[in-house]
């Protein structure tokens, strides 16, 4: 009891000590120093060197008296201060407000203030200096904040900035401005919109073509002789430079009248969808309003396509096959349109050659490939042959051979599918001796896969193995061009790697590995399983009959088909008689080194032959050397 009353008497005299101390001392017992009056717009009379900035946010003639204006205005203005010296009018004319992008008349007077030789700006309004809130108080901050300071006047809203309570009112004008650049943006998107519904779409000034008093595409057959012959020669295997590099010696010229040529010229003339008849709006769209940057439409917004739209200057076909082929180019594929290539005949036959540098056949055109060597699609390569035990034979017709995936990979015959490469094992490699370049070929029907020895100068080679240090190893094999489309064939997901062994036979010198990619391992990424497992397992990953085998928390989650769950592997006989070995086996139908032939599809595309395209390029090309003294008239 004694101790709280003795800590209630130290906190009173705590209190005591402090409210005597806060009482302070007599005014008369200090030195009082007085404040430097602070800078009032309107009463200050001290020389300023003032910065007048003007915009105006389109560089169409109309605008051209508003941005005029603007700069007599304020010069006037600054005459009428005597105190005042003009620095320069900075001008950006033709510049939105919403970005600093290719200002640079405001950048050269923010420099210039930086450089102690501006004292003042002043400006319209703040819709004027800067329409997005970040730049506008941004810079005003950071101007106040030099030696000495230096601020902003804002003429219609009547703000200097080195007020102090100018700040709180400057941030809500310079909301209202950047959302009056908001509203004006949705108002153009939804103007935009509804022209493209209707079929009115924008026509850009674009080479081969002139426009009419209503804005209607008209072919013009002086320069439409420059986009045939760009497209002629990229059909016929030239590249963009060569192209450029052609049209610059021919002195040929741009719709701006140039007569230098560039790669990216070229490209564009190729992918604009017009020189074919066709209109596709919204290829690029703007997601920010701010920094007005577009960006490839990727179904972000919605497109309009109208066909036949004007008179085509190439077919359609042709410019299908171009893009096609400029898709391509990066898989390293050169030259005219490749085709399937299926095996008519033999132990592989409706096996389809693998392109490895073409990712525009899709699926159905393997089948359709694999399918056309059949006198009926519904044909397939021969069932298993039924094999008994013999009398005097072992009865092994309860026996099982366990599968292989059971045991070591390492020595086994294996491919492995990513949606990165392809690997082979070591004792695929070693299957072939010395062998560098394989063909890969599918049966789609069948999910059947097979790799034979070839050279490097076969069609579809890829190279599967290097040698090194006396040895043969395997190589990781680029499939960008192609996975996809052999995962769809083999109804797979891309999230997931496969692994399929296979079976090696050879009769005197032909040799082949052949895989059943029914008989697949599985493997789950890790990361994929993270969020929602179970989920991601059932109704995603898994399909109906196929089950995980083993999961940890560092390793992929392996899965099998359902098949496997009741056995160890195949019985005796038909593991003999295996099915991708159902052909094979069969004596007079071996031939696995039958050459392929193409499959022509031509209904589906119809291209300018290649050496229509030859005859095209020399007899455009002829002309324009002979118009070219004219020209030079």
């Amino acid at each position: 009891m004694n101790e709280s009353k003795t800590q209630l008497k130290d906190t009173d005299s705590q209190k005591a000590r402090i409210r005597e101390r806060y009482k302070g001392v007599a005014l008369e017992e200090l030195d009082f120093i007085p404040a430097a009056p602070q800078e009032n717009f309107y009463e200050d009379t001290k020389e300023k060197r003032v910065a007048v900035y003007a915009r105006v946010s389109t560089d169409d003639p109309r605008q051209t008296s508003s941005y005029e204006l603007q700069k007599n205005h304020y010069m006037d203005f600054v005459k009428h201060h005597p105190n005042w010296n003009l620095v320069d009018i900075y001008a950006d004319e033709g510049i939105s407000g919403t970005s600093l992008q290719h200002r640079d008349a405001f950048i050269r007077m923010i420099n210039d203030c930086h450089a102690g030789k501006i004292d003042m700006i002043v400006t319209k309004t703040v819709a004027r200096f800067a329409r997005n809130i970040l730049d506008c108080i941004g810079y005003v901050r950071q101007l106040a904040a030099l030696q000495p300071p230096i601020g902003v006047y804002f003429e219609t809203e009547n703000i200097y900035t080195l007020n102090s309570n100018s700040e709180m009112l400057l941030s809500f004008m310079a909301t209202m401005a950047q959302e009056e650049s908001h509203n004006k943006s949705e108002i153009m998107n939804s103007s935009i919109e509804m022209r493209f519904r209707r079929g009115i779409f924008l026509t850009p000034p674009l080479l081969g073509y002139d426009q009419d008093e209503d804005g209607s595409l008209i072919i013009n057959e002086e320069e439409a002789k420059t986009v045939r012959l760009v497209f002629f020669m990229y059909l016929y295997g030239y590249t963009c430079a060569q192209i450029a590099e052609t049209l610059s010696k021919l002195g040929r010229r741009t719709k701006k009248n140039n007569t230098s040529w560039s790669p990216g010229s070229i490209l564009g003339i190729l992918q604009n969808e017009r020189h074919c008849g066709d209109v596709l709006a919204r290829k690029t769209w703007t997601p920010n309003y701010l920094n007005h940057k577009s960006r490839k439409n990727k179904k972000d917004r919605n497109q309009y396509r109208k066909r036949n739209h004007h008179e085509a200057i190439i077919s359609r076909d042709d410019f299908i096959a171009v893009q096609r082929l400029i898709s391509n180019a990066r898989y390293g594929n050169k030259g005219i349109l490749p085709e399937l290539h299926v095996i008519p005949d033999g132990a592989l036959k409706g096996f389809v050659s693998v392109n490895p540098r073409w990712a525009a056949f899709s699926d159905d055109d393997y089948r359709a490939a694999s399918n056309s060597v059949y006198d009926d699609i519904n044909e397939s390569p021969p069932d298993a042959l039924k094999v008994e035990a013999k009398s005097g034979d072992f009865d092994l017709r309860g026996f099982e051979i366990a599968r292989s995936q059971f045991f070591d990979t390492a020595r086994k015959l294996c491919v492995t599918f990513s949606a990165d490469n392809i690997q082979f094992s070591t004792k695929c490699v070693r299957k072939f001796d010395k062998v560098t370049y394989v063909e890969m070929l599918i049966h789609p029907s069948q999910h059947l896969f097979a790799v034979r020895p070839c050279t490097k100068e076969t069609r579809n080679a890829v190279q599967w193995a290097s040698a090194e240090e006396g040895g043969y190893y395997p190589r990781n094999i680029s499939c960008a061009a192609y996975i996809k489309t052999l995962y769809r064939v083999f109804g797979w997901k891309l999230d997931c790697k496969y692994r399929v062994r296979g079976i090696h036979r050879q009769k005197d010198s032909e040799a082949i590995v052949i895989f059943d990619m029914k008989e697949m391992e599985m493997f789950i990424p890790q990361t994929v399983l993270e969020s929602g497992q179970e989920v991601a397992l059932k109704d995603d990953l898994l399909s109906d009959d196929v089950q995980p085998f083993t999961a940890g928390p560092k390793k992929d989650i392996m899965a099998y088909p359902a098949s496997w769950a009741n056995n160890f592997g195949s019985n005796f006989y038909r593991h003999a008689q295996a099915r991708e070995l159902a052909a094979i086996g069969r004596e007079g139908i071996w031939k696995v080194s039958e050459e392929s032939q193409p499959f022509n599809d031509s209904p589906r595309l119809n291209v300018t032959p290649a050496e229509v395209a030859s005859s095209q390029i020399k007899q455009i090309i002829y002309d324009m050397k002979q118009e070219a003294p004219e020209d030079g008239e």
